[in-house]
């Protein structure tokens, strides 16, 4: 007898769906949990989802495919493109005594397979190109996440990652600004798609 089950098909909600108890609604749906939980999209962990949101909907993917969190990467564009997404942020949520300083975490990573729940036993960077999402607004009062002239992007293939010889787990936007230049939302799609061609 076995006890492994199946990777289990996640689909995707609307926010609609009631807590229930004892079969009855509590008046409590999923949206209020949402905004519960994910409100603070400065937080680092919640920006860097935010941050991958913002490059999927740039790059037309199907925004009703789910996000995998345990995906080996972090995207897929429409011409299959594998991207890797980083997020940074001069301000927190937190008091600061100043501007943070801006740098990604490029480590190589193992490859865990939702499938079979196993990892690989080599580690590598998986993606193609790595896109930088750095929120660059540094006035506290107005800023917001959600305007998208707040953040600019680097892109990078990950063929040039992979020669920076500073080091092997993070850069500094500086380095960064040595092997890209800063772009615009609206010009994500065409460069991943250069970047991507000069592998």
């Amino acid at each position: 007898m076995t006890n492994d089950f199946g990777k289990i098909k996640i689909e995707q909600k609307t926010g609609d769906e009631q807590l229930t108890l004892k079969g009855r609604e509590t008046g409590l749906k999923l949206v209020d949990f949402w905004k519960w939980s994910v409100s603070d999209i400065v937080s680092n962990a919640t920006r860097g989802r935010f941050a991958e949101f913002i490059v999927a909907s740039a790059i037309k993917c199907n925004l009703e495919i789910i996000r995998d969190e345990w995906s080996a990467y972090d995207l897929t564009s429409p011409e299959g493109i594998k991207i890797e997404v980083k997020s940074a942020s001069y301000l927190q949520s937190w008091f600061q005594r100043g501007f943070s300083k801006i740098s990604f975490s490029i480590k190589e990573s193992l490859i865990w397979d939702p499938e079979t729940s196993k990892f690989s036993k080599k580690s590598s960077r998986q993606a193609d190109v790595y896109v930088f999402c750095l929120l660059k607004h540094k006035d506290q009062p107005t800023l917001n996440p959600m305007d998208l002239d707040q953040w600019e992007f680097y892109v990078v293939p990950t063929s040039e990652i992979n020669d920076y010889k500073r080091s092997g787990t993070s850069i500094t936007l500086k380095s960064l600004q040595i092997l890209s230049s800063a772009i615009a939302y609206d010009q994500l799609r065409q460069e991943i798609v250069k970047a991507y061609e000069r592998q």
